[in-house]
């Protein structure tokens, strides 16, 4: 190595550790002072170098950090236990947008127009929607100081017992003088206890009375409460079975075991035969309630699947339905009507679909979107309600799949659900008066906002299907708009169903297309209960015996939960 070139090496890592060590201004000035302009324009591309690394990996990271926020926010997404966004995931859904739309370089100038326009129409969703306004008053949440949980008290409905404890013998006497210290009140503290269910055997003691004077007619008392004229098993014992079975979903199987642990063995068959003539029973009840929910000022319809054995069919099963439906007026009451066939297309002779109900109904009918009820709903006088709940959730399968053009449709829906609660317990008149003012302006926008991407979204992907949902039936999507009694969803009856999924999901199936009427009948009687907050076992404890005495025609429309809540 020469002289010349060592000197060379050790300028070049003499202005390499300057770099490193000093400020970088002081290292250039001080080589250009030294006249060495070669090496001061190597120390400056150096740092050009460095900076444009450093810029490159400080936007990487930036982007990295974006995409972990969108991932994080669709995976607490895929976790959540319903189909609701945060004002927080909706904001950053959002903002996500807005920075796509300013940094798309990659749109086609010939498109400038249509962005535009798009644009215009996402600021018009989004001030209508008042998401930002709605992000700027939540209060910012703060970790509080750990406290100690506060106990509520135990309901005060519940019977009190009091359990006195006495001081033990050996510490009844004072210390000091040896007398018995004399009680001066207790500390009392409420436990919540349960006293376990047992069962008992009711003797009926029917009196006799005879005429010693002139040994006339014997008169007897009436025969105790049954559910079947004969039958041993009494109307409480009954009620508990059918509430069990077809509300919390525990099967016959289940409940034999149960009772044998309380000392009674009841075989399976004759549980169902109690299954049987109960709902059998309940059946005058069931007509009624079907006869209130056409004549209700709207009605809900919707269908949930029931499986049945049947021996004719490969895998010896095949896919039932049970029709729900939900009349809202004076009173709610609800009906279940049972098909043999998952498809209301394949309806048998004899029973009774929905477009056999539909064309006894007349008025506001809210109904999910389908070609079953295309030519009923082409009658005048049955005015198509639409389900909103159902065209958002088109909109929350797209936001899901990445799409964060659908979190503006979504914010507006935020905002008329948000309105909805608001304005829920007023009266119809006030509640239409409301929406026209507050719901109207979001809605219509939103319908714009469809109308604007429609064109130019394909109709295979999920904001398309989402967009041409709502398209398609926005006139009936927007009937809640008409009338304050009318609804913005289908929920009504939706709700209803997840009882019966419950219940299916335990019981696996009906035993026989007989077994899916007796399951129709139970889960119209008990949502009825449900309706009117009528607690159930209470309510066919006391039903069941009336109807077993035989009531006219007339009086069991009374008998309904709604009304018995009332007068009994």
């Amino acid at each position: 190595m020469t002289k010349s070139s060592g000197k060379k090496k050790t300028a070049a890592s003499a202005s390499s550790s300057s770099v490193l060590e000093g400020e970088v201004t002081d290292v250039v000035r001080a080589l250009l002072e030294e006249g060495r302009n070669g090496a001061a324009l190597d120390v400056v591309r150096q740092l050009a170098n460095v900076n444009g690394e450093l810029a490159t990996k400080l936007a990487k990271i930036e982007a990295e950090k974006k995409d972990l926020e969108r991932k994080l926010a669709r995976i607490d997404a895929f976790r959540r236990k319903n189909e609701g966004f945060s004002t927080a995931q909706l904001l950053l859904f959002l903002n996500e947008l807005t920075g796509e739309s300013a940094n798309d370089d990659d749109a086609p100038s010939d498109d400038a127009a249509l962005s535009e326009e798009m644009s215009e129409a996402n600021e018009k969703l989004r001030a209508q929607s008042e998401i930002d306004a709605e992000a700027k008053s939540e209060p910012v949440t703060k970790t509080p100081a750990r406290q100690p949980p506060l106990r509520k008290p135990l309901p005060a409905h519940l019977e009190r017992v009091d359990n006195p404890i006495p001081v033990a013998d050996a510490k009844r006497a004072c210390p000091r003088c040896g007398k018995d210290r004399v009680c001066i009140g207790h500390d009392v503290t409420e436990v919540a206890e349960l006293e376990p269910a047992k069962v008992i055997v009711r003797r009926d003691m029917r009196e006799k009375l005879a005429c010693d004077a002139c040994d006339g007619e014997l008169v007897r008392a009436p025969v105790g409460d049954k559910v079947v004229t004969g039958g041993r098993l009494g109307p409480r014992l009954v009620a508990e079975l059918v509430v069990d079975k077809y509300s919390d979903g525990l099967p016959l199987h289940r409940q034999k075991e149960r009772f044998a642990r309380m000392g009674l063995e009841l075989p399976v068959s004759t549980l169902a035969d109690q299954v049987t003539w109960s709902t059998e029973l309940l059946r005058p009840l069931w007509r009624a309630a079907i006869a209130e929910v056409l004549a209700s000022k709207v009605m809900h319809l919707d269908a949930t699947g029931l499986p049945v054995l049947d021996r004719e069919v490969a895998g010896g099963k095949r896919l039932g339905s049970l029709w729900g439906y939900v009349g809202s007026g004076d009173v709610d009451v609800a009906a279940y009507l049972y098909m043999s066939t998952g498809s209301a297309k394949a309806q048998r002779p004899g029973e009774i679909g929905p477009a056999d109900m539909l064309a006894l109904r007349t008025g506001y009918t809210v109904a999910d979107a389908s070609n079953l009820f295309d030519s009923s709903f082409k009658r005048p006088d049955l005015i198509e309600c639409g389900c909103n709940m159902h065209a958002r959730r088109y909109f929350v399968k797209a936001l899901d799949a990445g799409d964060t053009r659908a979190a503006l449709p979504i914010a507006a829906y935020k905002k008329l659900y948000a309105i909805e609660s608001e304005i829920a317990p007023l009266a119809p008149a006030v509640k239409l008066s409301a929406r026209n003012e507050r719901s109207r302006p979001v809605f219509e926008e939103l319908g714009a906002w469809c109308r604007v991407y429609k064109p130019n979204e394909p109709p295979t992907s999920l904001l398309g299907a989402a967009i041409r949902y709502f398209t398609n039936y926005e006139i009936a999507l927007g009937r809640f708009l008409e009338a304050g009694e009318v609804p913005p969803d289908n929920g009504a009856v939706e709700r209803l169903h997840v009882r019966a999924a419950l219940t299916r999901k335990n019981f696996l199936f009906a035993g026989s297309d007989a077994g899916g009427d007796r399951a129709a009948i139970a889960f119209t009687i008990l949502s009825c209960c449900r309706l009117a907050r009528v607690n159930a076992a209470d309510y066919l404890a006391d039903v069941m015996p009336r109807l077993a005495r035989r009531v006219r025609l007339r009086d069991v429309p009374a008998l309904l939960p709604a009304r018995w809540h009332v007068s009994g």
